[in-house]
C-alpha cells in the first residue's frame, strides 16, 4: 500500500505545485487589467476556480498522504524530512498569501503591482527545487 500512496502523494504535489506556480502568473495579467473590466471579471473567475478546483484540494491531499508516508516509512525522523516539512509550511504559508491575494481581487482592492507578482511566481519554484533536492539527495 505505500507505493500507492506514495504515487498519490507525488500525484497531488504535481497538481499543487502547477497551481502554485500558474496563480501568481494569473495575478499578474490580472493586475495589469482595468478593474470592472470583462478581462477582470474572467481572471477572478479562473483565479478563484484554480484554488478551490485544483490547489486547496490538491494541498489537502498533499499533506494528508505526506504526514503519513512520514510517520509510516520514517517514524519523523530525519534532518532532511524535518527540513522538508519545514519548506512544505513555508510553501503552505505562500498558498495562504496567495489566498488572501484572490480575495483581495475579488474585491477589486488589489494594491500590488505586476511586478510584485511577477517576484511571488518564483518563490514556489525556489522552494520546490529545496524540497526535491533534500527527497533526492537526503544531504542530512
Amino acid at each position: 500500500m505505500y507505493e500507492w500512496i506514495k504515487a498519490f502523494h507525488v500525484m497531488a504535489v504535481i497538481a499543487w505545485m502547477a497551481g502554485m506556480l500558474y496563480l501568481p502568473r494569473l495575478m499578474v495579467y490580472h493586475a495589469e487589467a482595468q478593474i470592472g473590466s470583462i478581462q477582470s471579471e474572467t481572471f477572478k473567475l479562473m483565479e478563484r476556480r484554480l484554488l478551490k478546483g485544483i490547489i486547496n484540494p490538491a494541498m489537502i491531499l498533499t499533506w494528508v498522504l505526506g504526514l503519513y508516508l512520514a510517520w509510516t516509512a520514517f517514524g519523523f525522523k530525519g534532518g532532511w524530512l524535518h527540513g522538508k516539512i519545514l519548506l512544505v509550511i513555508l510553501l503552505s504559508g505562500i498558498h495562504g498569501f496567495l489566498v488572501g491575494r484572490v480575495r483581495a481581487f475579488a474585491e477589486d482592492r488589489n494594491d500590488k503591482s505586476p511586478r510584485f507578482y511577477r517576484i511571488i511566481n518564483e518563490v514556489p519554484a525556489v522552494l520546490m527545487a529545496l524540497i526535491v533536492i533534500l527527497v533526492i539527495v537526503k544531504p542530512f
